[in-house]
């Protein structure tokens, strides 16, 4: 969505701005951040541009409204874990508002503090009303657009069980678990882990006779953990069935290594899998559930490993701290988890 914005180099800003058509910049700004601060500045960008906060202004002070949506926009990058330039408007008193309440809080303490304040004065009103009356079709247009693209990414993202953080505050979203299929999910996951890539060198055998040098596929191993929960309390007929649907989907993959944990309130078996094994699991335990000899394994002993599958009912003893890869729980029923994203087996 920050692709189709407009950018504008503008040196009498000192940071960044955006009305969700353009996005303005001080190039100096732009030249001393991070990586990770830029991605930031472009993710506000297509948020002004998807929520339509132009047209939601409705006779409100230009000025102050850009500055409330961008504490709104702001909170919610924040939340998702984005990299906040010092130069973002970003308070934590706003947590959780929407820009509407942001803008009267803000309007508030200008009036508090016996400031001069020149919006919402009739003038000011007419003068953003004529403004508002200037505004050609094609701009109204675009940020129609950009709202229907968002919604559309958002439906998609949604299906697959990966939705933004306080995204709720800003669209509409109807949460239906029974209507994902976690089948879905579970390819979603695979496919958002497992890379192929291209390369140059060494080039593709197939076309080289003919003098013609195209990239060959290059497939790194993608590498992930299957633990398994064996205490008495699992059902074995949804542990068969989750089996099943990872042995079809790992079919689909080139090159893959699957560390295998089975545990209750230890760990009970190890197996490694490569591409092309059977995943098959020898039901050992039947004792208390405890998740933490799992992640220590997976810390001491697994090495570099981007995902975790946990089949397991949830009633057990969580470990404290979060681990740097992804954690999928996958239970046949809601619970809570202090950690990671949960997966529903119920079609």
């Amino acid at each position: 969505m920050a692709s189709k914005l407009e950018l504008v180099q503008n040196s009498d800003i000192q940071s960044f701005k955006s009305n969700g058509i353009k996005l303005e910049y001080n190039s100096d700004f732009l030249e001393k951040l991070e990586l990770a601060q830029m991605e930031f500045v472009f993710a506000n960008g297509a948020m002004h541009a998807s929520l339509s906060h132009e047209r939601r202004k409705n006779g409100r002070s230009g000025w102050l409204w850009q500055l409330a949506t961008d504490y709104a926009v702001n909170d919610m990058l924040v939340q998702n874990g984005l990299d906040c330039p010092i130069e973002a408007h970003y308070s934590k008193r706003f947590s959780g508002l929407y820009a509407e309440e942001i803008y009267e809080e803000l309007k508030a303490d200008i009036l508090q503090n016996e400031l001069e304040y020149e919006a919402d004065t009739l003038d000011d009103v007419e003068q953003d009303n004529s403004k508002n009356e200037s505004i050609n079709d094609n701009e109204e247009l675009n940020e129609q657009l950009f709202e229907e693209f968002a919604k559309a990414i958002l439906d998609a993202e949604l299906k697959n069980g990966e939705v933004p953080a306080s995204i709720d505050r800003f669209f509409n979203i109807k949460k239906s678990e029974s209507k994902i299929n976690w089948r879905d999910e579970l390819k979603a996951t695979l496919d958002r882990f497992h890379k192929d890539d291209y390369t140059l060198l060494p080039p593709s055998k197939k076309f080289l006779h003919a003098g013609i040098y195209l990239p060959s596929c290059i497939s790194q191993r993608f590498k992930f953990v299957i633990a398994i929960d064996s205490s008495g309390s699992v059902n074995e007929k949804l542990l068969g069935e989750f089996l099943s649907e990872l042995n079809s989907l790992t079919n689909t993959l080139q090159n893959y290594q699957i560390e295998l944990l089975v545990c209750d309130d230890r760990i009970q078996e190890h197996k490694t899998f490569y591409s092309g094994d059977i995943l098959e699991v020898a039901f050992q335990g039947g004792g208390a559930t405890d998740f933490r000899p799992v992640f220590e394994f997976v810390k001491h002993w697994l090495g570099d490993v981007k995902l975790l599958l946990y089949f397991s009912d949830l009633e057990g003893i969580f470990p404290k701290d979060e681990p740097t890869y992804a954690v999928k729980w996958i239970a046949p029923k809601e619970r809570e988890v202090p950690f990671g994203d949960l997966i529903i087996l119920r079609d």
